[in-house]
This record gives C-alpha cells, structure tokens and sequence, in this order.
C-alpha cells in the first residue's frame, strides 16, 4: 500500500475518521506526533502523500519571531518541498493555515470572531476543473472550529471554496496541495473533548450541549461528502486518479 506521512500537531486533533477514509482508499499513514518528541525528517522522499493536520497553535511568530511550536518552521519547509514536488498534500485547518504561510499568504486573527460548529462553504467556478473538488456538491457541509483565518491566499493559489465572513475557506497550490480551513475529520466524541475545554464558545455565546448536538447531528451529512473526497486523494496518491484536462473548445461547434 501507498503511504502517507502525517504530521499531528495536537493531540486532540488527530485522523480520526479520515483516517479510516484514507484507509478505506488504500492509502496507510505513519503518523508523527512532535509535541511528542517525534523528529521530522528533513524531506518527504518514500512516501506518497502529505497531511497536515490541525491544532491550537498560531500558524504565524509573535513579534520576537518566536512560534508557538517548535516544529512549525519545519513543517512549513516540507510543505513547500511537497508543492515544489507534486505530492500530494493535504492539510486540515492549522495544516492550511501552514500550507497558505508556508508560500506567502497571511494568516491574522479573525476580525470576524471565532468560527466554531456546523457550516456550509461555497464552491468556487475553479473547483469544477479540480480533482478532488469538482464532484463535491456546490454548498457542502462542514464543520468549522477557528479563531484564526487566512487573510490572503499565496500568489498562484486557486481558490475552491469560500463563504460570506471567512472568504478562504479552500485552495490549491499547484496542481496536488490542497488546503482546507474548515475540519472534516472529526467524530463526536472529538467534538465534545473541544467543546468541554473551549474558551471561544461564551465569547459566542454558545452552549456547549447545543454545540455539540449540532455538531453531531451533520455528521452523516459530512461523511457523505467528505469519505469520496478523501478516497479520490488517496487514490491521487496511489496513481489512480486522472488530474483534469483543460481543452480548448473547437471553433465553429
């Protein structure tokens, strides 16, 4: 089986169900846990794919430069090695937040506040020429748990997916990394660990019985659209999957 390297940057974020997805679609993972003491290596060479999942950490230094993790510089300079190599990348909230700093864009705190529980994002027109997102429906459920956002997406990244007060809500860079602000591989058990220990959710004024409910209440919905997406990068990562053509139309037809 192919292999993808996974990096869990908290360890109350980990694969969850997608990584019964990637799984399901062949596709195993070795995971690396540096809040654990795992080294990362210095580039991606023997695997198939990349993930980057998500955590509590700011994506961006302090003003001394000094980040929140120790790692994330790291992470940064695999992610560029992945995009500059064509392997395909995936990162989940934090994981699209690096993938964005890693090239250029801005990550801030949000001016629109925490964004937490069930969404719906929007595609873009690109996204029926992607891979992945092309047969994602036009308004797909997500869930949402964020106080920070990206502010503007690298030159040359392709925007997928957007919605009206978080606009950057998923991209590609190049043709096989791809970049998600929103979670889709929580179950409700993880949902309830971050609802119990959330300080943004009375700064919204949010219950944490109501949010949880909400939460698990989209997650068929989720899994619906979100178990073929993960399936079409594994199989992206085995060589299975075509990356769409673009042909110009013939004259006079």
């Amino acid at each position: 089986m192919a292999t993808a390297l996974v990096i869990e940057n908290d360890p109350t974020d980990d694969l969850r169900r997608l990584g019964d997805w990637l799984t399901e679609g062949g596709l195993e993972q070795h995971v690396l846990r540096p809040y654990d003491d795992d080294q990362l290596p210095d580039d991606l060479t023997g695997y198939d794919a990349f993930v980057v999942m998500g955590g509590e950490q700011r994506a961006y230094p302090d003003e001394d430069g000094t980040y929140d993790a120790w790692w994330l510089p790291k992470v940064e300079g695999l992610l560029r090695k992945a995009v500059r190599t064509n392997l395909p990348t995936l990162g989940i909230c934090l994981g699209a937040q690096l993938l964005a700093t890693a090239h250029a864009g801005a990550v801030e705190r949000s001016a629109s506040g925490p964004e937490i529980g069930p969404a719906l994002v929007a595609k873009r027109d690109a996204a029926e020429a992607d891979p992945l997102f092309r047969w994602v429906p036009i308004a797909p459920d997500v869930l949402q748990w964020h106080s920070d956002e990206i502010t503007e997406l690298p030159r040359g990244a392709t925007l997928l997916a957007a919605s009206t007060y978080y606009p950057n809500q998923a991209f590609r860079m190049g043709e096989r990394a791809w970049g998600l602000q929103f979670h889709i591989e929580c179950d409700a058990a993880m949902i309830a660990d971050w609802a119990a220990g959330s300080t943004e959710l009375k700064e919204l004024g949010l219950s944490v019985e109501a949010v949880v409910d909400a939460c698990a209440s989209v997650l068929p919905d989720l899994e619906d659209v979100w178990q073929p997406f993960a399936v079409r990068f594994a199989s992206l990562a085995q060589g299975e999957l075509d990356l769409p053509r673009t042909t110009l139309p013939l004259l006079g037809r």
